[in-house]
C-alpha cells in the first residue's frame, strides 16, 4: 500500500534535504529566527529543510491547513505526541545497543527497542481508530497504518517479540559463590535466604543501623563478573539465546520507512503549533490565511512580527499589531515616516506572513488573504562591503538590478530604504525608474522609503504611513495607517541624523 507522506500531497513537492538550504530573505525577513525558535529542542527530527522548500499549489497548502486544523483537537495531538515519545525511546535503546560492548547485552537492548516500536504502532493504530479527524492526510496515514499493523510483516514481527520476550523473561538461575568458584545452575526453587536472614535478624534491630543490603548497579553496561555470569547462564538456555541471535539477524531493518518518515514530517506541525500556542496565550490571533494565485488582491488585520514579538513577549511589552490590504489594480504599498516608527517592522512581518502562508501554516492575524508567490526578493540595507570595491550606491544599484532582472508578474518584492547614501533628488529619480519598472511587472511590492512622491505615483500604489502621537511626535506608536504621505518622512530622517529635531535642539540649549 502507498502513502505518499504527511507533508507532501505529491511526490513532485518533495525535495531532498540535502538540496535545501536556506532561501537569501531569511536574515532580511528574520526568518531565520522564527525557524530557529520554532525547531528548538527538536534537532533529532532536523526539520530547518521542511521550513526552506515554501509550497507552489494552493491545494498543497490546503492539504497542510486541514492537518494543522486536525492537531487543534488536544485528544489528537497527545495522541501524536503519544507515538512520537514511543519512537524516541525506541531510538534512546538503539543507540545504547550500539554504545554497549558485550554481543549479549546488545541484542537485549536490540530486542527491546523492537519490542517499544511494536506497542507505538499498535498504540497508535488504536488511538487513530477512536479519534474524529477529517484531513485528507491523516485519513490516508491511518489507512496506511492499519494496513501495515495487519500485514503478515509486522504480525511476524509482534509476535516474534512478544514471544522472545517472554522467553528471556522465564529464565531463572541460581548463583552458587564459593571463593574464588562461581557455579551458575537452573533455578530449582531454592528459598530466598537473604529474605529469611533479614527476618531473623530483625528483632534484634535497635535504632539506626548500618544497611548491608548490595545493591545492583543502573549502569546499562556490565562488568567482566556479570559478563561471564551470563555466558554460564547461555549455556543453560542455549535454544532462546541462539534464538535472540537469530532473530536480530532477521530484523536489522525491522522498521517501515513509512512509519519513521511520518514520525519525523508530522514533527513539522508539531513544533509549529507548539510554537504559536504561547503567542495565543499571550493574547495574539492567528489564522488559517486564504492563499490565492490568481488575484492579487490580499488582506492581513492584527498582524505582526512573529520574531519581534517572540522577543517582547518574555518581557511582558506589548506587541503592535497592524493592517494591510490591496485592492483592484493596488499593488504597492510604499510605507513613510519618522525614523524609529515600526516601517522595517512592518515589511519584515509583511514578507514573514507570506513565506508561512506559503509554508502552509496558520498566520500571525485574525483574517487574511495573501499571495501564492513563485519568488520572495528581499532589499535591506548592507553595511558597505569593502571586498567588492563598490560604494554604496553603487552596492544598491547592482542588488536592485539582480532583483529587477529575477522577479516576473508573480513575485513578491520588499525594499527597505535604498539610495539613503546620496542626494534627495538622485533618490527621487532613481527610485522612480525603479517603480515604473515594478509598476510594468504588475508584482505585488512592499517599499520602505524617504521618497514620499513615491507614494501617488498612479493607481497601482497605496500610501501608508508611520504614526506618532500627536501631542509628542518624539514618541512613535509603531501604528502603519493606510494614508497620504505628510512628506515629513525624509525631513525627519535629516533632521534626526543630525540631531536637529526639535526635541533635540532643545536638549542641546538647556544643556
Amino acid at each position: 500500500m502507498k502513502f505518499q507522506g504527511i507533508l507532501f500531497q505529491s511526490t513532485l513537492d518533495r525535495v531532498p534535504d540535502e538540496q535545501l538550504t536556506a532561501p537569501d530573505f531569511f536574515v532580511d525577513l528574520n526568518l531565520d529566527q522564527i525557524i530557529a525558535a520554532i525547531v528548538a529542542g527538536k534537532e533529532e527530527y532536523n526539520l530547518n529543510p521542511f521550513f526552506y522548500a515554501s509550497l507552489r499549489d494552493v491545494d498543497a497548502i490546503t492539504w497542510r491547513h486541514e492537518i494543522m486544523q486536525d492537531l487543534e483537537s488536544i485528544r489528537l495531538f497527545d495522541n501524536i505526541k503519544a507515538f512520537a515519545e514511543n519512537m524516541r525511546a525506541m531510538r534512546k535503546h538503539l543507540a545504547q545497543a550500539d554504545k554497549l560492548y558485550y554481543k549479549l547485552q546488545k541484542e537485549r537492548w536490540f530486542l527491546d527497542a523492537v519490542d517499544i516500536y511494536c506497542d507505538a504502532v499498535t498504540r497508535l493504530v488504536h488511538d487513530l481508530s477512536v479519534t474524529e479527524f477529517t484531513s485528507r492526510g491523516l485519513l490516508a496515514f491511518r489507512e496506511y497504518v492499519t494496513w501495515y499493523a495487519a500485514s503478515e510483516r509486522f504480525i511476524s514481527l509482534l509476535e516474534q517479540t512478544k514471544k522472545l520476550a517472554a522467553d528471556l523473561s522465564a529464565i531463572h538461575y541460581t548463583v552458587l559463590i564459593n571463593s574464588p568458584h562461581v557455579q551458575v545452575r537452573h533455578f530449582s526453587g531454592e528459598p530466598n535466604y537473604s529474605a529469611e536472614v533479614e527476618a531473623t535478624f530483625e528483632r534484634f534491630k535497635q535504632g539506626g543501623v548500618k544497611d548491608y543490603t548490595f545493591k545492583f548497579s543502573d549502569s546499562p553496561e556490565m562488568n567482566n563478573v556479570e559478563a561471564q555470569i551470563l555466558a554460564l547462564v547461555t549455556q543453560l538456555y542455549p535454544e532462546v539465546f541462539l534464538a535472540l541471535e537469530n532473530y536480530c539477524t532477521a530484523n536489522k531493518d525491522y522498521q517501515d520507512s513509512t512509519i519513521v518518515t511520518f514520525d519525523r514530517e508530522i514533527q513539522f506541525y508539531v513544533a509549529y503549533l507548539e510554537h504559536i500556542a504561547r503567542f495565543k496565550k499571550a493574547g495574539l490571533n492567528f489564522c488559517y490565511p486564504r492563499v490565492v494565485q490568481e488575484c492579487k488582491e490580499i488582506y492581513n488585520y492584527q498582524g505582526f512580527d512573529l520574531a519581534l514579538a517572540g522577543k517582547l513577549i518574555p518581557e511582558r511589552a506589548a506587541v503592535v499589531c497592524n493592517d494591510f490590504h490591496l485592492r483592484g489594480r493596488e499593488r504597492m504599498i510604499v510605507v513613510s515616516g519618522p525614523n524609529q516608527g515600526g516601517k522595517t517592522t512592518f515589511a519584515r512581518a509583511f514578507g514573514q506572513l507570506h513565506y508561512l502562508a506559503s509554508l502552509g501554516c496558520p498566520v500571525p492575524g485574525t483574517r487574511a488573504q495573501l499571495f501564492l508567490f513563485d519568488k520572495l526578493l528581499t532589499h535591506f540595507e548592507r553595511e558597505e562591503n569593502i571586498n567588492n570595491l563598490r560604494g554604496k550606491l553603487q552596492d544598491d544599484l547592482v542588488r536592485v538590478h539582480q532583483i529587477l532582472d529575477r522577479a516576473t508578474p508573480n513575485s513578491i518584492i520588499i525594499m527597505n530604504e535604498i539610495f539613503t547614501s546620496t542626494t534627495l533628488r538622485d533618490s527621487i529619480v532613481l527610485s522612480k525608474n525603479i517603480a515604473a519598472k515594478l509598476t510594468a511587472l504588475d508584482l505585488l511590492c512592499l517599499w520602505v522609503t524617504f521618497v514620499d512622491e513615491l507614494a501617488s505615483l498612479g493607481e497601482q500604489t497605496v500610501s501608508m504611513v508611520s504614526t506618532v502621537v500627536p501631542e509628542n511626535p518624539a514618541l512613535r506608536t509603531y501604528k502603519i495607517i493606510r494614508r497620504s504621505a505628510d512628506g515629513l518622512a525624509y525631513a525627519m530622517s535629516i533632521a534626526e541624523k543630525y540631531r536637529l529635531t526639535h526635541t533635540m535642539i532643545k536638549e542641546r540649549i538647556g544643556s
